[in-house]
């Protein structure tokens, strides 16, 4: 399912315009998107957490040239399912 298809049946299920729909839509992400730049978590209730983490600098080899390099620490977003997403996907 990709965005546009999210925005189509949130308009459909809501009763909304496609406008009102995608500027909803956007306006989550976006939320989801400060929150984790802060370092904040976010839960959605029965869905699942978002959650940003730091993850520790780290030796890689570039395959191509064998040489090695040093990958430093940054953030990166994770997302733990919840447990309504877990038995719906089961």
């Amino acid at each position: 399912m990709k965005k546009n298809d999210l925005i189509g049946l949130v308009a459909e299920k809501a009763h909304l315009t496609q406008k009102a729909s995608k500027e909803s839509i956007e306006t989550f992400l976006s939320e989801v998107q400060k929150a984790l730049s802060k370092g904040e978590k976010v839960v959605v209730s029965g869905f699942g957490t978002f959650k940003s983490v730091i993850v520790k600098d780290k030796a890689v080899i570039n395959p191509q040239t064998k040489e090695k390099q040093i990958v430093k620490s940054h953030r990166v977003a994770r997302f733990t399912p919840g447990r309504g997403l877990k038995k719906a996907v089961k």
